[in-house]
């Protein structure tokens, strides 16, 4: 008999959503709902809804396989476990004995969140003094900038949205990243009349359901913000006693926004000058006003000094005092998690390098600054990501992942781009088919997820992969020996938390701070308490103090030029996560095909009609697809939406990344994915012209 079973969404999206999952017979699940979550509240993703297509796609990688074909072929035939993982052993040990033991790198990213089968890899790599992987793609440039003003990683309660007059989205898109977002939001539109602004370089979604939308040119939300704050002092709308309690310098931060008002900003973000007043007049005036910081808006080189910038609103206006008010960009640092267990913290080495994530394709094709001096890698193994696709200068990770002397081990749930230059393919499981401990980011709950069904084929997870290689290469301590789910265990009961048994009878723990931390009203996170509006962007990594020490804009970014004269952005899809879902048939029908989203008048000057093929490009490489015209987007940018794969580009494309760089962004690493200049020709100009 079918029976409803509970499970945590393990993507990597802030919402960490609550399901119930419709569990069929012991390998197969039906529909998957919301659970009553005080999060969740019974909504979920288009995406997660139709999970039955992703678990039991008939594309599923099943059995270990070995390389049979040119590497990048995605020829492979099958073998068994133990020879597949004898191969591996055979190949990191050379690696290790020829080059050093940092010549072995385990590179894994955030294909799943739950913490036993995300960051366990970390556990072998310090055993073995492989190297190590610096986390930058996604948050570090975010976390730098909120940590500069914040100090830590936490924020009003994503729950108090609905009790706010006004809801500022700021560089996010929750209708389709995050869409338990809305659900507050629209909770306060019905309820209090509240207002929504969203501040996107384009017409999203979100935007669409907004009652202003602020459309700045990518990479100058910095300037805004200091003009909504130079219109608070202005005003009179500055709260000078909370600022005399909790901020820095309001005196010198005053002086510096003297000369940024609405007409300076204008200039840079291509906003008009009554638009920014509007704004500010709205956002200064209301006391119960919640931004809702994203990511996007911080994915380039001066992301870092806008996040600062903004964040520094609510400290200017003192919305911090107020219920339904402040901001929240990720409650990470509400946890205080004992990951000694899952990660063998005990072995790590400071001394053993850690390796930019974002800067695979420098790393791989030996790059000695990106290397740090260090051996190049010669053993790879990839967990839980699909680096030739989805990371910057994809060109070049495909040139270093078909280096001859690179052997290269994928576990994987499907042939991603990343998988067809293995030299060992394994086969994963889904979350439904493990144990698994998670936290939110957008929330404050700590969740189980039991397996729910068996693994197809001859799939395994992460932990239990980490476990058979620690076997064979002698490591024998229990951690190794320990199930997903005693792991588990040991890890809540570690940090305080109920074990895992009791997290499974409540499903979640909220550990939501109390009203005065959320809202820093007893301090914030640096050691005098104060919010710092003088950024101590040395102390975060920025020694060359190229970042503004006041919040200001700062011309960081791959600036516009006669040669290459839009801007791209890389923007999430609806229906894709990163490159997951772009294998489900549901998903890619809904999507259509890649799109450039451009202005009207853009595509006009360059000849490219809707509809149309077309292609961008700078110096790292182009790609061909079909345009799209979109009234009111804002001229000189250009929006690519998802990470499809490859195949789904024409002419000389492989992916949208092929255009984005992997120049580390201040203060201390980070992908620029938003900040990336190209040119744009129609298709049939191009092609007349190579004849």
């Amino acid at each position: 008999m079918p029976e409803t079973r509970a499970s945590v969404c393990p993507h990597d999206c802030p919402s960490t959503c609550a399901l119930e999952v419709e569990v069929l017979d012991q390998r197969t699940i039906g529909t998957v709902r919301g659970a009553d979550n005080p999060y969740t509240a019974g909504v979920i993703c288009n995406k997660v809804m139709r999970y039955a297509e992703r678990v039991h796609h008939p594309d599923r990688v099943l059995h270990p396989m070995l390389r049979d074909g040119p590497k990048g072929g995605g020829l492979f035939r099958r073998i068994t476990w133990d020879e597949a993982l004898d191969r591996i052993i055979a190949g990191f040990t050379e690696a290790a004995a020829r080059h050093g033991s940092e010549a072995v790198w385990p590179y894994s990213s955030a294909g799943t969140m739950g913490l036993v089968n995300r960051d366990g890899v970390f556990r072998l790599r310090h055993a073995m003094r492989w190297s190590g992987r610096k986390g930058t793609i996604c948050t570090a440039i975010a976390a730098a900038g909120w940590t500069a003003g914040c100090g830590r990683i936490t924020g009003t309660d994503p729950r108090e949205m609905a009790l706010a007059d006004l809801n500022v989205l700021w560089g996010t898109n929750p209708v389709s990243t995050q869409v338990n977002v809305m659900a507050h939001v629209t909770r306060a539109r019905k309820e209090r009349g509240a207002k929504l602004v969203v501040i996107d370089p384009y017409r999203t979604g979100s935007a669409a359901a907004a009652d202003m939308h602020l459309a700045l040119r990518p990479g100058t939300d910095a300037a805004l913000a200091c003009a909504v704050m130079h219109c608070a002092f202005r005003d009179g709308q500055a709260d000078r006693a909370y600022m005399e309690r909790y901020t820095d310098d309001p005196v010198a931060l005053e002086a510096h926004l003297a000369t940024r008002g609405p007409e300076w900003a204008a200039a840079i973000t291509g906003l008009t000058a009554e638009a920014i007043e509007a704004f500010a007049a709205l956002y200064n005036g209301t006391p119960r006003a919640y931004i809702r910081v994203g990511f996007g808006f911080t994915r380039g080189r001066n992301g870092a000094a806008s996040m600062h910038a903004v964040t520094c609103l609510p400290a200017v206006t003192g919305k911090w005092r107020h219920e339904g008010a402040g901001a929240l960009w990720s409650n990470r640092g509400i946890y205080p998690w004992d990951k000694s267990l899952i990660e063998g913290t005990g072995w790590r080495d400071p001394a053993i390098r850690e390796l930019d994530m974002s800067r695979i394709a420098s790393i791989l094709t030996g790059d000695a600054e990106a290397l740090q001096g260090g051996p190049p890698v010669h053993a790879l193994l990839v967990q839980s990501g699909n680096p030739a696709s989805v990371c910057p200068d994809s060109n070049r990770v495909r040139e270093g992942l078909l280096r001859e002397d690179l052997f290269t081990v994928v576990h994987e749930q499907f042939m991603t781009e990343t998988a067809r230059y293995a030299d060992i393919l394994l086969p994963a499981t889904t979350f439904l088919e493990h144990d698994d401990i998670y936290q939110a980011g957008g929330h404050s709950h700590v969740q189980i997820g039991r397996r729910l069904i068996e693994p197809p084929g001859e799939a395994r997870s992460n932990h239990d992969l980490v476990c058979a290689l620690a076997a064979r290469l002698g490591l024998d301590d229990p951690s190794f020996r320990m199930s997903g789910l005693e792991l588990a265990d040991a890890t809540l009961r570690a940090t305080g938390y109920p074990g895992a048994e009791e997290m499974t009878e409540r499903r979640w723990l909220d550990v939501q701070p109390p009203f005065e931390r959320a809202h820093f009203l007893d301090g914030f996170g640096h050691p005098d308490g104060r919010f710092r509006f003088r950024a101590d962007w040395r102390a975060l990594g920025d020694t060359e103090g190229k970042l503004p020490p006041l919040p200001d804009w700062v011309p960081l970014v791959d600036m516009a030029t006669d040669e290459r004269p839009m801007r791209l952005v890389a923007a999430p899809a609806r229906q894709f996560l990163n490159s997951t879902f772009t294998e489900t048939p549901n998903a890619r029908k809904r999507e259509g095909r890649p799109q450039a989203l451009v202005a009207p008048e853009d595509a006009a000057r360059y000849g490219i009609a809707d509809g149309a093929l077309m292609r961008l490009g700078n110096a790292r490489g182009e790609v061909v697809l079909h345009a799209r015209h979109v009234p009111g987007q804002t001229a000189g940018t250009v929006v690519v939406e998802s990470i499809w794969p490859a195949a789904a580009f024409g002419g000389a494309g492989h992916g949208i990344n092929v255009l984005t760089s992997d120049e580390p962004a201040l203060p201390a690493g980070g992908a620029v994915f938003h900040d990336t200049a190209v040119w744009m020709r129609a298709e049939e100009a191009v092609a007349l012209a190579a004849e």
